[in-house]
């Protein structure tokens, strides 16, 4: 199950990136959060029933990052909320890597590593008040592609 959410994560990803960059409003930004964190939340509700616990909390990480971004931008709420949860997430990547790196898969440990950058830069933009630039929408993107539509599509296909 994991290929198919990080597929999707991987659009959501660039669209966030993309949508930075071209200047598109939050609410139309929201639309790909919202489908994706419900995606990613049920998924993730399915691997809980099936006694997956580790996979599901760390893949919860995703949903509700989806979901309280999209709902921060669809209602216009103090997106230090949203900051303040990535900085919860940012610093769960770094147990999630070196179980990864330990269990001799070094790929995700790195892939961990990187979100954990991208996670902590909703922190230092929403919470330390520190303007980030084109970083973080490019960051979005390269992420976006490397780190979740590429492996994402390989796990499908069996090639990861």
């Amino acid at each position: 199950m994991l290929g198919l959410v990080l597929l999707y994560v991987g659009i959501v990803l660039i669209n966030n990136g993309i949508c930075r960059f071209s200047g598109i409003d939050d609410k139309s930004t929201s639309v790909m959060n919202w489908i994706v964190g419900g995606l990613s939340v049920t998924v993730n509700v399915i691997a809980i029933i099936q006694g997956e616990y580790y996979a599901a909390a760390a893949g919860l990480l995703f949903g509700f990052t989806y979901l309280i971004n999209a709902a921060v931008r669809t209602a216009g709420l103090d997106a230090r909320i949203f900051g303040w949860f990535s900085l919860f997430v940012a610093i769960n990547t770094i147990p999630c890597a070196i179980i990864d790196y330990n269990s001799g898969d070094w790929k995700m440990a790195i892939i961990w590593v990187l979100w954990g950058i991208l996670w902590l830069t909703g922190w230092i933009e929403t919470v330390a008040k520190k303007d980030l630039g084109k970083f973080v929408p490019s960051l979005l993107v390269f992420e976006g592609i490397i780190t979740a539509w590429v492996p994402g599509f390989l796990m499908l296909r069996g090639m990861w």
